[in-house]
């Protein structure tokens, strides 16, 4: 992490204190990028500076993270499907987030064309399930050893680009990422096509790209770890309040009238 925290002494006294702030605090998400590398377009949502490191405003982080909520929960009510963006080290949990929700994930690297090329990625996503369900089942024993062995390679290198994305079966309604500074393309497609984006964002983001822009520390993995709780929280509130189907009734009438 590149914040020299040992020459910061912030004393957030004069912040209203709850729970939420503390638990902000605890986790470092006030952390900011160098007043060199923050993005004028930030400033709204800086509360200082200390030894040269942009300090975050953990009033306007917590208006933000409730407002994403709030969006979040909304659209999961509504049976939204959700991908989750995050390819930074600090940021591994976001495989388990995703595979707890049932949803989609870019963990390693985002694929040009993965909103706007959808068909073709879709494609490939079924030959990807197709090839190593076969493999699995012995369908593809007929073939010779090396055919074999390159399907397996292929599968293989196809689960590291796509693996994540096997329940991507639709455009989705929302991108759920950390720093859209490292991830451009999504952020461009998702804006072409109009697709939602709730983003942790450190000072260096421009917060126009941006839909739901959560400023916090997207350094640090507790950080991040603090972000994903409130996302998983929003998604799961939200799909809670989906009334189950109902069940259709047995009618005493014969099938189209016949008896």
């Amino acid at each position: 992490m590149e914040v020299p925290t040992e020459d910061i002494t912030t004393n957030f006294a004069d912040l209203p204190q709850g729970p939420l702030l503390k638990e902000m605090v605890d986790t470092g998400v006030f952390f900011g990028r160098k007043k060199s590398k923050t993005n004028p377009k930030m400033k709204p949502f800086i509360f200082g500076n200390r030894g040269g490191v942009e300090i975050i405003d953990l009033n306007k982080t917590l208006e933000e993270i409730e407002r994403a909520q709030g969006f979040l929960r909304e659209k999961a009510s509504a049976g939204g499907l959700f991908l989750f963006v995050a390819t930074q080290p600090p940021a591994v949990d976001v495989v388990s987030l995703a595979r707890e929700l049932g949803a989609p994930v870019v963990e390693k690297r985002w694929i040009g064309g993965t909103l706007t090329n959808f068909n073709t990625i879709y494609k490939r996503i079924e030959y990807f399930q197709k090839t190593k369900n076969d493999l699995a089942t012995g369908a593809l024993d007929k073939y010779t050893k090396k055919e074999r062995l390159t399907l397996e390679k292929e599968t293989k290198r196809l689960d590291e680009m796509i693996g994540g994305l096997v329940s991507l079966v639709k455009l989705p309604d929302a991108l759920i990422m950390v720093n859209p500074i490292l991830h451009e393309s999504a952020v461009r497609e998702a804006r072409r096509l109009g697709i939602p984006i709730v983003a942790l964002a450190n000072t260096d983001s421009d917060p126009d790209l941006i839909d739901y822009l959560v400023p916090g520390n997207t350094s640090a993995r507790k950080s991040i770890q603090w972000f994903f709780e409130k996302v998983k929280g929003a998604i799961q509130e939200g799909r809670k309040s989906v009334p189950p189907p109902v069940a259709a009734e047995k009618s005493n009438e014969p099938e189209n009238g016949r008896s």
